[in-house]
């Protein structure tokens, strides 16, 4: 037989066979209770999307097919919440990888209490969303505030007088919110990596910046790009801590404020239903391109890749 002669295909075993089975049997309760919850929902949206349907006035009710998709995407004002939602996203993320990874290496390393470091440091995700919102607003408000009375600030400093402050407070309550969760994800690859490798690297002299980029982050792709697939798409449906803050105002909507005011406050069900299709296009296409990343760095790191 020739050497490049390719193998057949092993046929799976009886036993085999009968595990996958019960493997989607047991997966098909789940699977349905998901597709009810979430398909239905998608799928009238969708066709919502295709209508003009104001509540205001039900009797101008009709099919526009995709005008409302012209509508929205030639609009500044959806290009300008993009851009701001985008702006929060990349930022915030960006610092939450920085101070993950270092609180997760601190984690990861500490002596003593470990138990009690980790608690600590998971305190602020804990708390819900619109309670930390609140409290970053009452912090920052001028006449309630305290960070006024700070050295670095001044006492007349209104935060959310402008358009740059208000999305610095923005993202800096993002940024103390979700830190927490990123180091989290970071120190669970973390914990893989074998410390055989760093003795052997530092019976070779290398110092601890080049365990760090020679080990460390070469072996924490996967975990990285995890962490930034779910940062990144819980950022994209950003909603809580502005509406809480600003409510928009000083042109810091979001595209999920958007949706909001078109589908609550104005009751519009075609442009409203538009936008969040738009948005779970967007976060779909992102998860794509992070899967699609993941899933070359996993064949990469595997043995013989």
């Amino acid at each position: 037989m020739e050497a490049s002669a390719q193998k057949a295909p092993r046929r799976a075993s009886s036993r085999t066979r009968s595990e996958r089975k019960l493997a989607w049997m047991l997966c098909a309760p789940a699977v349905i209770a998901m597709l009810a919850v979430t398909a239905y929902p998608i799928g009238y949206a969708i066709v919502l999307s295709f209508q003009k349907l104001d509540l205001r006035f039900p009797e101008q009710t009709e099919f526009v097919w995709f005008s409302n998709y012209g509508t929205v995407l030639s609009s500044e004002l959806w290009w300008t919440d993009f851009f701001n939602t985008l702006l929060i996203v990349v930022i915030s993320v960006a610092i939450e990888l920085v101070l993950g990874m270092a609180l997760a290496l601190v984690m990861n390393r500490a002596i003593f209490g470990r138990g009690i470091v980790r608690t600590s440091v998971l305190i602020p995700y804990g708390i819900i969303t619109v309670v930390a919102a609140f409290a970053w607003q009452f912090a920052f408000a001028p006449e309630s505030g305290f960070v006024n009375n700070l050295p670095f600030a001044s006492e007349e400093m209104n935060w959310f007088g402008g358009h740059i402050s208000s999305l610095v407070v923005i993202i800096l309550a993002e940024v103390w919110k979700s830190t927490p969760f990123m180091a989290l994800l970071l120190l669970a690859g973390l914990v893989t990596i074998d410390e055989q490798l760093y003795e052997a690297a530092k019976v070779d002299g290398a110092s601890a910046w080049q365990r760090f980029t020679r080990i460390t982050l070469p072996l924490m792709k996967p975990a990285i790009l995890v962490a930034l697939l779910f940062r990144t798409l819980e950022g994209f449906r950003i909603f809580d801590t502005i509406f809480i803050m600003t409510r928009g105002a000083q042109e810091t909507e979001s595209i999920s404020i958007l949706g909001f005011n078109q589908l609550i406050d104005r009751l519009n069900l075609g442009l409203g239903s538009t936008v969040s299709i738009l948005l779970f296009a967007i976060v779909v296409l992102v998860a794509a391109i992070f899967i699609k990343v993941l899933g070359v760095r996993v064949e990469e790191g595997r043995p013989g890749g």
